[in-house]
């Protein structure tokens, strides 16, 4: 079975989540456009919804779906964000950023009461580090903060090349906030969540793909059918 036909397949069972008047936030990347393509057919149907695009890839998207879009400013709250992942491990932690959206990803998955990820089973993995890890930086001071980066790195058991993303012109590639991103060829990465703290504490790191307890359930997709991992809640939750 081909890989976009599995991807569109978990879009429609994530779409089953989607109720009459809820605000949605919505994912970058080519499992998410499927799910924006499927939301518009909904939404010609009838359905009211109203959602926060991730990037300008996707709002234009939604725009030529006619799902209607607002802003994190004017709404206070998502009720669900739908997105893909890059990696995503038995404890739902992703790598998120191989399209360059991470940092309104991450904002919108923040603002959302659940995330449910959807990918073809491929994205599954024992342990995340495989994809690179996109780390998202100001150009100001770059080679402060990859040494930075290194050093964390270092402390937290993992090296690995890192390299600036470059576009298909052969120019750096620049998100949707103006910046840069590194992608870090890690290998296997032990301790996602003690990374995640390492880097978000350099002062050059705007963003990094590794998303820790943000993913509420996974819905993933292979030859076999779908199936539907839910996050395990810490004792005491």
């Amino acid at each position: 079975m081909d890989m976009d036909k599995l991807k569109r397949q978990a879009a429609a069972r994530a779409l089953e989540e989607v109720r009459d008047g809820m605000q949605l936030g919505l994912g970058t990347g080519s499992t998410a456009k499927h799910f924006v393509e499927l939301l518009g057919e909904r939404v010609r149907g009838g359905l009211k919804v109203i959602g926060v695009p991730t990037s300008e890839t996707t709002r234009a998207d939604a725009m030529r779906c006619g799902v209607p879009l607002t802003t994190l400013d004017e709404i206070d709250h998502l009720d669900i964000t739908i997105d893909g992942a890059d990696e995503i491990d038995p404890a739902l932690n992703l790598i998120k950023g191989g399209g360059g959206a991470l940092l309104r990803e991450k904002i919108v998955a923040a603002a959302s009461d659940r995330m449910i990820v959807i990918a073809d089973d491929t994205k599954w993995v024992p342990a995340l580090g495989r994809f690179p890890l996109p780390v998202e930086v100001i150009p100001f001071g770059l080679g402060a903060t990859r040494r930075a980066i290194e050093k964390a790195f270092a402390e937290c058991g993992v090296s690995g090349q890192m390299a600036v993303r470059k576009g298909k012109d052969g120019h750096v590639f620049v998100t949707d906030g103006g910046h840069w991103i590194v992608d870090a060829q890690l290998g296997r990465i032990e301790d996602p969540a003690r990374l995640a703290t390492a880097l978000s504490a350099i002062p050059g790191v705007v963003e990094h793909g590794l998303f820790i307890g943000l993913a509420s359930s996974a819905v993933l997709a292979s030859g076999e059918g779908i199936r539907v991992v839910e996050r395990r809640k810490p004792k005491g939750d």
